[in-house]
């Protein structure tokens, strides 16, 4: 096996700064860690992460570090002390800051991460899992999902611009999985761009239906995105309510849904969850429970028991995780809280079911999952994205940025691919049909 720590100075390793990253804006990126002991550690345990995965990790010369089969997914690295010196002193985190920096690349990043995503504990070696507590980090206590940190929490990711979002966005502007039509003969989903706004319009009825949204009824939801839903629930003959934590959300999903004529009844309200006010027939929430925190769970569900009117239905639908995968992950900062979702926690059902049964009178009644439609989902808008690379600098982001984004969505894509991840609509209902 080729040492790709060889070349490494001996006996000194001092930090420098990465290539092109701006201190101010990256510092973890600009700045490469000294680790040569980590370094060598990780330099091994990458080649024997190869062998098991079946993986070509290339030098900068192209020469593999070990042997692979043919077609095997690609890790080619750039810079390998750099690379090998994050990973050292900063596992799946540096992992994810040495791509934003440079050090490697892949001429398929979804089918490395894939590869990756497959088996997730075997990355460890056997025995060795106790080792996470020297080097895993916990999340900062000002990023938790208290009523003080989260609307800066959801700001830094939502309200970083309209017109980014809409880049790689259909014309729905719906930020959750497509629901699409799928092979009668495979059941795979039939994804297209084309598709792709009735198929975030299907995903959306499919949640109304499930909450009983018709004319008349009044909705509570909680979390506005840019409007798509409020939109299709008032043209029900709905009256709605949304809250949202993002004035970038607000300000639009206010002119989207004025545009469609729907203002007499549906409202945009910038609020917390936790201050909503008044009863609703129906509550509803896409892909926002992820953004609270387990420890937050019993606050949202109190809140959710707390405005929901007799005989309402509430109708949530989430990106979940295994439920042994939430417990050993929970409280541990990862390299998507750091730069994508602050606060945030992916849920298992089992842990939502638990948390509604304990904190409220609601208890989960219906569960559906369609996880691989948002592989697909998350295929089109990476797609998107990185086809409009220039538009995306030409709005002012960099390209550490830029390839930040693209890491974010093609690990989101292997996550729903392998069935590590999965999004389910669930329906909660009051135990004695109050």
């Amino acid at each position: 096996m080729a040492d790709p720590t060889a070349a490494l100075p001996a006996g000194t390793d001092p930090a420098r700064t990465g290539a092109g990253a701006d201190p101010a804006r990256w510092p973890d990126v600009a700045r490469v860690p000294a680790a040569p002991l980590r370094a060598a550690v990780a330099g091994r345990l990458l080649a024997r992460i190869a062998r098991r995965h079946g993986l070509r990790v290339e030098l900068p010369d192209g020469r593999p570090m070990v042997a692979a089969p043919a077609g095997a997914p690609v890790l080619r690295l750039h810079r390998p002390g750099d690379f090998l010196r994050r990973i050292g002193a900063g596992g799946l985190i540096g992992f994810g800051e040495s791509y934003q920096a440079g050090d490697w690349d892949s001429p398929d990043l979804v089918a490395l991460l894939t590869a990756l995503a497959a088996d997730p504990a075997a990355l460890v070696p056997p025995g060795t899992h106790w080792l996470r507590r020297l080097y895993v980090q916990r999340p900062p206590a000002t990023e938790r999902g208290s009523s003080r940190y989260t609307r800066r929490n959801i700001q830094r990711h939502y309200d970083l611009s309209n017109d980014l979002f809409a880049l790689f966005l259909d014309r729905t502007m719906s930020y959750s999985a497509a629901l699409f039509p799928t092979d009668l003969t495979s059941g795979a989903p039939l994804a297209d761009w084309a598709a792709l706004p009735t198929a975030q319009h299907r995903k959306i009825d499919r949640l109304l239906d499930l909450a009983g949204v018709g004319p008349g009824r009044t909705v509570l939801e909680i979390g506005t995105g840019w409007g798509e839903l409020a939109i299709r629930a008032a043209r029900r003959g709905a009256r709605v309510v949304s809250l949202t934590l993002s004035a970038e959300q607000l300000a639009l999903a206010r002119r989207r849904i004025a545009e469609a004529g729907l203002a007499d009844r549906a409202e945009v309200r910038l609020c917390d969850y936790r201050s909503a006010e008044g009863s609703y027939d129906a509550v509803v929430s896409v892909e926002m429970i992820e953004a609270v925190g387990r420890s937050y769970w019993p606050a949202y569900f109190a809140t959710l028991d707390r405005v929901l009117a007799p005989g309402g239905r509430v109708a949530l639908q989430s990106i979940t995780m295994p439920h042994r995968r939430m417990l050993a992950t929970t409280d541990t900062y990862t390299w998507i809280l750091k730069y994508i979702f602050p606060g945030g926690q992916i849920p298992s059902t089992e842990g939502l079911a638990e948390a509604a049964a304990r904190h409220s009178s609601l208890r989960l009644t219906e569960d559906q999952g369609f996880g691989p439609h948002y592989a697909e989902t998350l295929r089109l808008w990476r797609e998107r994205f990185t086809d409009r690379s220039e538009e995306v600098a030409a709005l002012g982001f960099d390209p550490v940025f830029e390839r930040m984004w693209e890491l974010y969505l093609a690990y989101s894509e292997a996550g729903f691919r392998t069935g590590y991840l999965d999004v389910r609509q669930l329906l909660l209902t009051r135990e004695d049909g109050r």
